[in-house]
């Protein structure tokens, strides 16, 4: 069996045998699945992120266990020659959002979302890749080079009757969503200003075609607290150096690794003089800039991708660790008013990232906040713009998450994932702000009101 990503450097150690019965020609994949204990703590519902399909559903199944059992029966032959290809495998994967919650609360961390990663990387090799599929991985790319068409095209499928429909039955994107449309014009980087020490910023896709006003605000945060802003852009020898960076996540959320991994080795060219000068880098988009620091490790990239991913750091995470080292140099403001509601990115609260959201939050006077126990949104990125599992991404957001929200009218809401914004904003009305924009009202004393309501 052929691996997509790398799975040698998966920790197996305390497994005991854990492995028995797991065939050889699995090799390092079946060990990463065979870490699974059978404990069922994935098929219980008490507070956390764990596991969002297994609490909509309630089917044990659509637990990480559940699909442990059906994976290990792939690797054992018991799924027939093709086992990626088998219905039952199929049924059972597609509903897993890659959360990650299972790696932060599973007593062995199984890695579902890496497992989905293998899986959808083994059925698009048998298979090949679904239009939408392919349509959903290559957006960055595809805002890069026509942004005004991608736009148009949008508007067209979103206001012309029928076409939401049309667009259903010929590629599968669920008629009742209406799809998120990117700004008229993308986030320009400025020039670095100020003698501070200098911090890279890396501006993803979301945030530069989609929320250019956080990108701004990320900007004038650092600016503003002594820092020399550099916008990260490609290498000089980039063979795509007129194209922004994007860390391939869209890619490989859906499988196709070998796309995820030429946009992660741009990534890394471009942060070579990052790297080498100790310069922190900076980014704003929960899943793409911990990617950095978990998916690209099992992407073959050598030790050097490890180093980069000790150096790269969310916007909270930066300053909480600034303040640590008492190098903060912020003048916030206090932001008295109505308490602002906190739902954490599933990737943030799987790495304990929410912890520095917490610690940035304090050092605003007078703010009023609560954090939201919820698990996924239910967008999962492209997960919930799919036909066959936008009933179920409503399902995993009214679980808890927006049930919240409506509780609190005239709460604002921080939600610093692209994805669990758009969601929440559709469901509830509620538009999400980043946390970049709370400082940013702190900077300039602008109090958070109900007209950040929709």
């Amino acid at each position: 069996m052929k691996h997509h990503l790398d799975w040698s450097s998966y920790e197996t150690a305390g497994q005991g045998d854990a492995y028995a019965g797991i065939p050889a020609t699995g090799g390092d994949f079946a060990r990463a699945v065979a870490v699974c204990i059978s404990d069922r703590q994935c098929q219980r519902s008490p507070k956390g992120v764990m596991c969002p399909s297994f609490r909509a559903t309630q089917d044990p199944v659509q637990s990480p266990g559940g699909r442990v059992v059906l994976l290990k029966a792939a690797l054992n032959g018991e799924l027939g020659l093709t086992p990626f290809t088998h219905p039952e495998l199929a049924a059972a994967m597609d509903l897993c959002v890659g959360c990650k919650g299972c790696k932060r609360e599973c007593a062995n961390q199984v890695d579902m979302a890496a497992l989905k990663i293998e899986y959808q990387a083994q059925r698009n090799a048998l298979n090949g890749v679904r239009l939408r599929d392919r349509l959903f991985a290559a957006m960055p790319r595809l805002l890069a080079r026509h942004p005004g068409s991608v736009r148009n095209l949008i508007k067209l499928r979103d206001r012309v009757p029928g076409a939401a429909q049309l667009a259903e039955r010929l590629v599968g994107i669920a008629a009742q969503r209406q799809l998120p449309l990117p700004a008229p014009q993308p986030f320009v980087a400025p020039e670095p200003q100020g003698e501070g020490r200098t911090v890279i910023l890396f501006v993803d896709t979301f945030a530069r075609h989609f929320s250019p006003s956080i990108a701004d605000a990320a900007c004038q945060v650092l600016t503003r607290g002594g820092y020399r802003v550099q916008v990260l852009e490609p290498a000089p020898d980039d063979a795509e150096a007129d194209r922004p960076l994007c860390c391939g996540r869209t890619y490989l959320s859906l499988g196709q690794v070998e796309a995820a991994r030429h946009e992660a080795q741009r990534m890394q060219r471009a942060l070579r003089p990052a790297l080498a000068s100790g310069h922190p880098i900076i980014g704003l988009e929960p899943s793409c800039i911990l990617s950095l620091r978990d998916d690209h490790l099992k992407l073959g990239l050598g030790p050097e991708a490890e180093a980069l991913a000790r150096q790269v750091h969310l916007l909270e995470e930066f300053i909480a660790r600034e303040h640590d080292r008492k190098q903060l140099q912020l003048p916030l403001q206090p932001l008295p008013g109505p308490r602002l509601l906190v739902h954490g990115h599933c990737h943030q609260k799987a790495v304990g990232a929410m912890k520095s959201m917490r610690k940035v939050l304090r050092l605003i006077p007078a703010l009023d906040f609560e954090f939201i126990e919820s698990s996924c949104c239910g967008m999962g990125g492209s997960f919930g713009l799919e036909a066959e599992h936008a009933a179920l991404a409503d399902a995993m957001g009214e679980l808890a998450l927006f049930p919240a929200i409506r509780n609190a009218p005239t709460s604002p809401l921080l939600a610093n994932g692209f994805s669990c914004r758009g969601h929440c904003e559709e469901a509830t009305g509620r538009r999400g702000l980043h946390v970049a924009e709370i400082l940013l009202h702190s900077l300039d004393g602008t109090a958070l009101s109900p007209t950040e309501v929709a």
